[in-house]
């Protein structure tokens, strides 16, 4: 990898955190996310570093649960500059009457009920708004404490009147319930996976620019894809979640054991390449997913994968590398945030993910090509953002598969 005001070395799959450090998680597997293209993809880009959002008054108390709901002063922001008092006590009993839902039925939340039993949850705050220490405004933040293997739920008032949930404890307890995913992989202290850096040719790599790509036949695309291949881009995982798993009968739940330990490695490493190859060829997808065939081939795009990581219940991520650790590619040295898209082989997608229908209700594994070309395409077209996402980074990096 050359960095940008760094020396010129070779490119290599990781997170770089700064010049010369070991890379703590491979490109091939970096994606946990938080866009605002939809609703699933929101909240979490703080979810790395501990914030002060310090809580007044006693709390309120749940019967059963061991952790108490604050209301906390937060930020002072446009956005909660807006609330009075009566939507600020609004917003805490719904969070109170919705945790308690969830109390009375935790059994049907699984996340929720490995957080109550690993006592996970130090405290939720009720904020007017959420900010996190970048600035960044979120409806629900998850922040480390200083006792290990605890944490605190913020959540933002001002997101829950804007997205109604103000007094409707029961359309919120599904929405609060996906966060305890983040509230036990953040709470968990237990060793990470390491990966070693795989060297990449950048060097090579032939990048065109998005003018070039739209002039380009479906067949032309597809041959550049081919060297993009041979020189960068990734579609294995590289921290190898999948070694020795079970994989899909296409269309079916079933799980079939793989005949050797990297069966299944190399049969979604396949079918990834397959997926992507339509991308870039397939006129449907220039004419309705554009920015996924550009960020394919234009060098935006560094690693396509399927993973197999429990500690999220999402189905797809993308993450992209902040500004400052762009890196020059091709003979032109043509900056890039380097971006990768990770599809969790066991899960099903979300009723709020663009490509909900497109699945069928099946788990990312047993997509077909035509299907899975959609998923990726569409998770590319609605998260590839060129923005710093630090908190991203680091929280990745901590929930690596074990």
């Amino acid at each position: 990898m050359k960095q940008i005001t760094q020396n010129r070395t070779r490119g290599y799959v990781g997170l770089w955190i700064r010049p010369g450090m070991v890379p703590m998680l491979a490109m091939g597997w970096l994606a946990f996310l938080t866009l605002p293209a939809h609703a699933s993809h929101q909240g979490h880009a703080g979810h790395a570093e501990e914030e002060s959002h310090e809580p007044t008054g006693p709390g309120y108390a749940i019967p059963g649960a061991s952790f108490r709901i604050f209301l906390g002063t937060g930020n002072a922001t446009p956005a909660g500059g807006g609330l009075d008092q009566t939507h600020v006590e609004a917003a805490v009993q719904t969070v109170v009457d919705a945790l308690t839902i969830m109390l009375q039925h935790r059994t049907d939340y699984a996340r929720f009920d490995e957080a109550l039993k690993k006592d996970a949850l130090d405290k939720v705050v009720v904020e007017p708004t959420v900010v996190n220490r970048d600035g960044k405004e979120f409806a629900f933040l998850v922040a480390r404490t200083t006792n290990p293997g605890r944490v605190k739920l913020l959540i933002s008032a001002s997101s829950l009147k804007d997205k109604g949930y103000l007094g409707h404890p029961d359309k919120l307890v599904p929405v609060l319930a996906r966060e305890f995913q983040w509230v036990v992989s953040k709470a968990d202290t237990s060793p990470k996976a390491k990966t070693v850096a795989v060297e990449r040719n950048l060097k090579d790599a032939p990048i065109r620019t998005d003018k070039e790509i739209r002039e380009m036949s479906g067949e032309e695309r597809e041959r550049l894809l081919q060297r993009l291949f041979d020189t960068y881009l990734r579609t294995v995982d590289d921290l190898k979640s999948l070694q020795g798993q079970p994989f899909y009968e296409v269309g079916t739940t079933t799980l079939v054991q793989p005949s050797h330990p990297d069966s299944t490695i190399k049969l979604y490493d396949i079918r990834v390449r397959e997926a992507l190859q339509k991308i870039v060829r397939d006129p449907y997808f220039s004419e309705h997913t554009p920015k996924a065939v550009r960020s394919l081939l234009n060098g935006k795009i560094w690693s396509v994968a399927f993973v197999k990581i429990d500690q999220r219940d999402w189905a797809t991520r993308t993450r992209v590398l902040p500004e400052d650790k762009a890196v020059l590619v091709g003979n032109s040295e043509h900056p890039i945030q380097p971006a990768a898209v990770l599809v969790n082989t066991y899960r099903t997608a979300a009723p709020d993910d663009p490509f909900y229908a497109d699945t069928k209700g099946l788990p990312m594994g047993a997509l077909s090509t035509d299907q899975l070309a959609r998923v990726i395409a569409l998770e590319i077209q609605h998260n590839i953002v060129e923005k710093s996402m630090r908190g991203h980074v680091v929280q990745d990096a901590s929930t690596a598969p074990k």
